[in-house]
């Protein structure tokens, strides 16, 4: 059974809007929304638009729609509000202004007139000794004096926190306890010179805040916790947090060669499962095995069930590796889940254009009602259909070359005239009846059903494989599937 935390359950899910989603970062939010879901608490989607560099609106509004096509819904955010609006950091920005003055005025941070090149030098130096090449400290103590001459100088100061003389342990809801040394976790900016707000100041204050209780993040994050856990403790002291939020950190999603799935990585865009067909239960049931499992026997279960059963404690903290075949094939069971009905709509977008190669009044909605049954039990993505079912709309079958080459061997010729006398007498109402047709073809040559269907395929799809051959055959109809095997004979007699 699942722990149940002690207090109402909040948590956050803060995307920066930057490029397009990527499905570790749907993999995060994932995991937030099943934490909350389960233990029936409060999920807030809050955007880290601080950098507007690389901030985009277009992202945004990508990212709001990607999240609702998944149906991982939020309960405070952009569009849906909440008592802790703005949910967006770049309307924020004067409480960032306000906490950061606070933090100096109480001691907890000061001014750092350090230049680019110093801080090289020292932290070579550092590194040459043996020494942690961290921050050193220099201006944690500046005279009235020293500040003067920097300021004589022309220098600009970032802000930096404070880090206390001690060891920071706190207990990871992924990987149990975890231990800091002060060597290693040394003073840290929270300003820029230009006076915007670091991601180091602006998330745990909005997580004070919005009184966020459980902090569920990417593993790359881990080492900025200790520094986060002091300043909350400097933000309690200010009164504007209340209590230090219990933190999982996910393991890392590796991608091809054992390095970590990158947004540079083709295979990790959101766009690209979703162009390709994946529903969203299917892709969302993939990402939750990348680090979690439902039980030891069952891999294809639906959102709610993952809910009725999500325990951060059974998190993995080893590396997940994303599997592309893997996540096709659950995907291909979700999709054989669907009821016939529910599988001939989410089709719809790949039988039209741009997708369908087909003109919009050659598409027989009678002869697609008729084989999308068929379709179902074969599909692991919904794009793949347009190709399964072109044979139907076209006018006549694709030229696929290689297939061509493949099926048409010596002796095809003679194998098809067989096949097209067979079929030509054959009762059209019944696959099976086709089937025995081009069976006793196959037998007059001496071949067995395999071989004798390949050439008889090929002559009236295009390809060599697709979907069930006679059901496809009795789709088509007979006039149609006739007059494309005389047209492979006549290619072969030229």
């Amino acid at each position: 059974m699942a722990s149940a935390p002690s207090t109402d359950v909040r948590v956050r899910f803060c995307p920066s809007p930057t490029g397009n989603p990527h499905v570790g970062l749907v993999r995060t939010a994932l995991f937030n929304w099943a934490f909350a879901r389960h233990h029936q608490g409060t999920l807030v989607l809050r955007i880290e638009d601080t950098d507007a560099a690389r901030d985009s609106e277009e992202s945004y509004r990508q990212l709001l729609d990607s999240l609702r096509w998944l149906g991982l819904d939020w309960d405070e955010g952009p569009e849906v509000g909440g008592p802790h609006a703005p949910y967006r950091q770049s309307q924020r920005m004067d409480v960032y202004a306000d906490v950061a003055r606070r933090l100096k005025e109480a001691g907890h941070a000061y001014d750092c007139y350090c230049s680019a090149e110093e801080l090289e030098d020292r932290r070579a130096a550092a590194r040459a000794a043996g020494r942690p090449s961290g921050y050193d400290g220099h201006c944690r103590d500046l005279t009235a004096e020293q500040t003067a001459a920097y300021l004589a100088e022309g220098r600009s100061a970032i802000v930096r926190f404070r880090m206390p003389d001690k060891t920071i342990t706190f207990t990871d809801l992924v990987r149990g306890e975890l231990t800091f040394t002060p060597d290693n976790v040394p003073d840290y900016g929270i300003v820029r010179a230009n006076g915007a707000p670091l991601y180091t100041l602006v998330n745990p204050v909005d997580d004070a805040l919005m009184g966020i209780t459980h902090v569920l993040r990417g593993e790359d994050l881990l080492s900025s916790t200790p520094r986060q856990i002091a300043l909350y403790e400097a933000l309690i002291g200010l009164g504007v947090a209340k209590q230090i939020p219990d933190f999982g950190h996910l393991p890392y999603v590796m991608g091809e060669g054992n390095k970590k799935l990158s947004k540079r990585d083709p295979e990790s865009s959101l766009n690209l499962y979703r162009e390709r067909g994946f529903l969203p239960e299917g892709l969302l049931n993939y990402l939750s095995l990348l680090g979690w499992s439902y039980s030891a026997d069952q891999d294809v279960f639906s959102p709610a069930e993952m809910v009725a059963r999500f325990d951060i404690a059974d998190v993995n903290a080893n590396p997940a590796r994303f599997d592309l075949k893997k996540a096709e094939s659950i995907n291909g069971d979700h999709i054989r889940l669907l009821s016939p009905e529910a599988f001939a709509a989410a089709c719809t977008p790949w039988l039209r254009a741009p997708h369908a190669p087909w003109a919009p009044e050659d598409f027989d909605e009678a002869a697609w009602q008729a084989i999308a049954p068929h379709a179902q039990t074969r599909l692991t993505v919904l794009s793949d259909i347009t190709a399964n079912v072109d044979f139907l709309f076209l006018p006549e079958p694709v030229a696929d070359e290689a297939s061509w080459a493949k099926a048409m061997k010596e002796g095809s010729d003679a194998l098809l005239r067989t096949a097209r006398e067979k079929l030509a007498g054959a009762d059209w109402t019944s696959p099976e009846a086709l089937k025995e047709a081009v069976l006793a073809a196959g037998e007059a040559h001496g071949l067995k059903l395999g071989k004798a269907q390949a050439p008889v395929r090929v002559a009236v799809t295009g390809r060599t494989v697709g979907l069930p051959l006679f059901e496809s055959l009795q789709v088509l109809g007979r006039d149609r599937a006739l007059a494309r095997i005389d047209a492979a004979l006549a290619r072969l007699a030229a």
